[in-house]
């Protein structure tokens, strides 16, 4: 039997962010490189991490060989403790059958044995497709001190976007009065960032009825969170103020990885203060040879540089080869730009290249995606 927990995290990866297009063709959204050297999920494991939470499930679904293979023993980010540690929890068959997670809730319903062995008071939701720095205990302690049954994370959006988000109206002290899953009028800005604290055992009754709703669709925004407000329990808000990005699209993914090479970048990789751990391979160090020509990039370990880079991130083990000339785009880790090809205002998926004398993208319009492993000649 596990050693009793005051707080355990539940984390959801198993999404497929399909409007990443084809970055995630073979690759889950949370495994999908971001800044040269991490991966989305770092920033979640990492948030636990700080926040001093040393057992975190993470429960995958699509395309996770990646995801399983990066995550490993958890050690890269101190989650690798004998009584706690990461956890992968994948859809699982038992002597009744198995299925796959039907919704966000439901994925969290079929592993309530995994938060059973740990006898948590506390159990964190999170979702493993975001870009932000949060102390999850500071969180909880307002939880505690609110005397909650759940406590949601909330930021403040424009108005105009408010309806993309479950939107939610508090009182004075911050507790919820009405909740709308992505509503078409807005009544407030406040929304749900996906980060959920709940007491347990308020957690795992929500599921059970939720489960034996043959109407429900098993998702805290649709379900679960509304049936807890009809039923007037204690939800509050907890107000978020610093960076939080979902980049679930190609514009949102490309302007926050090139908001990360401007003179004040809104997402700061080298504050130390509260470091992104990430299990990035050891590789050499970059190596620029004396005929390159670079400005304003991040170059991950084990890439090569012998030709012309400018305004780019550049991730682990790519190669630019002579005469090469790549402008304003996004290299994931392996790929290949070879002699005097031209990339520009690209993403180049992992192990992707670009032959000799090939171009890649135009200086306008829109983005130029090339999937992992794909080849232009």
């Amino acid at each position: 039997m596990k050693r009793g927990k005051d707080c355990i995290a539940m984390l959801l990866a198993g999404g497929q962010g399909s409007r990443l297009e084809a970055l995630t063709k073979a690759t889950a959204k949370p495994a999908v490189s971001f800044g040269g050297k991490f991966r989305i999920i770092d920033f979640s494991l990492s948030n636990c991490a700080n926040s001093n939470i040393n057992t975190v499930g993470v429960l995958t679904q699509y395309r996770p060989y990646v995801l399983n293979s990066y995550i490993g023993s958890g050690s890269a980010w101190g989650l690798d403790s004998k009584d706690g540690g990461v956890s992968i929890l994948p859809p699982y068959a038992t002597e009744s059958g198995g299925s796959w997670y039907e919704g966000t809730a439901d994925a969290i319903y079929q592993n309530l044995e995994y938060i059973r062995l740990y006898h948590p008071k506390y159990v964190v939701i999170l979702s493993g497709d975001h870009l932000y720095r949060m102390d999850y205990q500071k969180m909880l302690d307002f939880h505690i001190h609110s005397e909650a049954d759940l406590t949601i994370a909330v930021k403040s959006v424009p108005l105009e976007e408010a309806s993309r988000f479950g939107i939610m109206s508090t009182n004075k002290s911050g507790r919820i009065t009405k909740f709308m899953e992505k509503p078409e009028h807005p009544e407030s800005n406040l929304a749900s960032m996906g980060i959920y604290i709940f007491n347990a055992d308020c957690l795992e009754k929500a599921l059970i009825e939720d489960h034996e709703k043959e109407d429900s669709e098993h998702d805290f925004g649709k379900n679960i969170i509304p049936t807890l407000l009809k039923n007037k329990g204690r939800l509050f808000a907890y107000e978020f103020s610093g960076f939080w990005k979902d980049v679930g699209t190609i514009p949102s993914y490309y302007h926050t990885s090139m908001n990360l090479l401007s003179k004040h970048p809104e997402l700061d990789l080298y504050d130390r203060s509260f470091p992104i751990y990430s299990n990035e391979e050891v590789n050499p160090a970059h190596y620029i040879s004396k005929d390159a020509d670079m400005h304003n990039c991040i170059i991950g370990n084990g890439t090569e540089i012998f030709g012309k880079v400018h305004h780019c991130i550049l991730s682990s083990d790519c190669y630019i080869g002579q005469g090469a000339e790549v402008t304003d785009s996004i290299l994931l880790p392996g790929a290949r730009v070879e002699e005097n090809a031209i990339v520009t205002r690209s993403i180049m998926g992992e192990n992707s290249v670009v032959k000799k004398g090939a171009s890649l993208g135009a200086e306008k319009g829109r983005i130029t995606v090339i999937g992992d492993a794909q080849v232009i000649e």
